[in-house]
């Protein structure tokens, strides 16, 4: 305070020394005894109220340049040791003063408000009152202490979600783009954090687009101070967040990968882990996706993906998953050693956002390449699913089904699957109250009993009679409840796995079916009923998307309904056939008269394709069948957000 007395004290003896100087007003005088006798006792003094406030508000408005010095200084030493909630006889004194033409009442002041508007009440009321004008004013001042307290009380300003639209639209950004490229490391400091306060909703990001922020943003992120990089990568990952953006830094800034790659090895945390960010939102486009890789992203990933820090391991997590996406990145993936870390994060029970990453990933990484699916095999994938996925959150259990489902489209796989047991976990899980987990587990149990064009030669069907009965009721139990099922896909899937597994040539499984007094009566009225035209399934989802496997984009028509009674005729021929002499493999699907296909070429297609319409005129009504259960393995676009 002794700043302030000191100023004070000037009032009088200057007034004195000079004789031409106007005298003080008798109020004036007054209020500067006042306000020096409170200083005396400023421990047990409240100047927000009553004789203190009073004093400070009088030579706030005087027209006498020491005086408002004097109560500048006095509010902003007041309020950098007390804040609290003030009302607008406090805060007007103060707006006052940031209108003044000297620079040190206007230093003082937006010092002053900048403290005060650490309080959200005080935050929304300044605004109000009209506080950003004159602020607007002081960033513009060639005076560096003035544009840095100024800023950083825009900077407090913009956390309340209140003011964002209002100083978006109040002409604060342009000035603020401009000081965020100050040579002063804290008014950049401020600027730049200010710019990242305004990029919480999306009106405010086109805003900050058209004042030309995203050039000053990308630039900054080679600056050597820590918070200056992780205002603006944080800043860029929330503007990454709109599609439109995305096209724009592609267009106007080659070197974003590079920079963010680069950002991944900063010395900050924070840093490191806003960078994982902003590139996994940037690879929710293909273009970032292959750049990510071609920069020499994947190294700073994978040693991310292995921090104990959460938040790194969460981020990282998050990018690989994204760019994972693209079918060409998934060998090098692979290669660049991912396998371990994601099976070893599906164990991570305490996150389940870090296990859908993990599990999503690996799956991602299996569309493509039965060598790929090998790799994630021998990795311990599908053990530790096994392992995990009876007692996992459901969104976890969808995402592990579906990636079992696509591992299952490789002929040669499984034989390996089967011998792994992992139909001991599919079979409950296709009885799920999540229709995401029931249809891409009946989807796993489908391809695992399909025979592809050349089938697998040495699978052991003896597997799906081992789990007839269990667990859960088994084998037995699923199909019942898919066949009485009121949803023509259930109905569809159900019939085309018995049609699979009976065209096996397995006698076991062929007494089986013939021993349940329950299935025959079931197939049979699907082989009588009329088939439904245009009867869809209810639609699921988990999160934001549709998991692989999911069944929600499906849809039953006539054509394929007429197969399923044709089917179910057939196989009620077969089952009450007395000796099934007449029975060959193959007879039921026509073995390897239609070929199955394994590339994830299929699933990525599907999807886009299901987007615009599917033309199925053309299908025959067998392949319209296969059609229906390769679209409940999902796996494409829309599982890999």
């Amino acid at each position: 305070m002794g700043a302030i007395t000191s100023c004070c004290d000037s009032c009088f003896s200057s007034r004195n020394a000079n004789a031409r100087e106007p005298l003080l007003l008798d109020v004036e005088r007054d209020a500067v005894a006042d306000l020096l006798q409170f200083l005396e006792n400023r421990t047990t003094t409240n100047f927000f109220s009553g004789n203190p406030l009073n004093a400070l508000t009088t030579l706030s408005f005087s027209e006498n340049v020491d005086l408002q010095r004097s109560a500048a200084l006095a509010f902003a030493e007041i309020t950098e040791k007390e804040i609290r909630p003030v009302g607008r006889d406090t805060l007007e004194p103060i707006l006052f003063l940031l209108s003044s033409h000297d620079t040190e009442v206007q230093r003082a002041a937006s010092a002053a408000l900048g403290n005060l508007a650490v309080n959200a009440e005080n935050k929304v009321l300044i605004v109000k009152l009209g506080g950003l004008e004159p602020l607007i004013r002081q960033m513009l001042s060639p005076n560096v202490e003035v544009q840095c307290n100024a800023v950083g009380c825009v900077t407090n300003l913009a956390t309340h979600d209140d003011n964002k639209t209002k100083i978006a639209k109040s002409g604060a950004l342009v000035p603020l783009t401009r000081l965020a490229r100050s040579k002063d490391m804290r008014v950049q400091r401020n600027a730049t954090g200010a710019l990242l306060n305004m990029t919480h909703s999306d009106e405010n990001r086109q805003q900050l687009v058209l004042a030309g922020a995203i050039p000053v943003l990308v630039n900054l992120l080679n600056s050597p101070d820590t918070d200056v990089q992780y205002y603006c990568t944080t800043a860029l990952s929330n503007i990454a967040v709109d599609g439109n953006n995305r096209k724009k830094l592609a267009q106007s800034e080659p070197k974003l990968v590079q920079s963010l790659v680069a950002l991944m090895d900063s010395p900050g945390l924070k840093v490191q882990c806003q960078a994982a960010l902003a590139l996994r939102n940037l690879a929710s486009d293909e273009k970032y996706q292959l750049e990510i890789v071609k920069f020499d992203g994947l190294p700073a990933l994978l040693r991310l993906i292995g921090s104990t820090y959460l938040p790194l391991i969460l981020s990282s997590a998050a990018c690989v998953r994204n760019v994972s996406i693209h079918p060409q990145n998934e060998t090098p993936i692979i290669e660049a050693g991912f396998l371990k870390p994601l099976v070893n994060l599906l164990s991570f029970s305490e996150t389940e956002e870090l296990q859908c990453h993990a599990i999503s990933t690996l799956r991602n990484l299996a569309a493509s390449s039965v060598k790929n699916k090998g790799e994630i095999i021998r990795s311990g994938a599908v053990a530790k699913i096994k392992e995990l996925v009876l007692t996992c959150p459901i969104a976890v259990q969808s995402e592990m089904t579906a990636c079992v489902a696509v591992l299952a489209l490789s002929e040669e796989l499984k034989p390996k699957l089967l011998e792994m047991g992992i139909l001991e976990v599919l079979i409950p899980l296709a009885q799920s109250q999540s229709v995401d987990v029931q249809g891409n587990s009946a989807a796993a149990i489908g391809n695992l009993a399909s025979k592809g064009d050349p089938p697998a030669a040495d699978i052991d069907y003896s597997a799906f009679s081992e789990v007839w009965d269990a667990p859960d009721g088994g084998l037995h139990r699923y199909l019942l409840s898919f066949l009485s099922s009121s949803d023509p896909t259930f109905q569809h899937i159900a019939v085309w796995t018995i049609a699979q597994l009976l065209d096996s040539g397995d006698q076991g499984l062929l007494a089986n079916f013939r021993s349940s007094t329950q299935l025959l009566p079931l197939i049979n009225a699907l082989a009588t009923a009329v088939p439904v035209s245009g009867s869809s399934t209810p639609s699921s989802s988990v999160g934001t998307h549709h998991a692989a496997g999911s069944l929600a984009d499906s849809t039953m028509e006539g054509g394929a309904g007429n197969e399923i009674a044709n089917l179910s005729s057939r196989i009620v021929e077969v089952l009450t056939n007395p000796d099934g002499g007449s029975f060959t493999p193959g007879e039921l699907t026509g073995g390897g008269r239609h070929s199955r296909t394994t590339s994830s070429s299929t699933t990525r297609e599907r999807n886009q394709a299901d987007e615009s319409g599917d033309d199925t005129g053309d299908e025959s009504g067998e392949e319209q069948l296969r059609r229906s259960v390769r679209e409940a393995l999902g796996g494409g676009q829309n599982g890999r957000q």
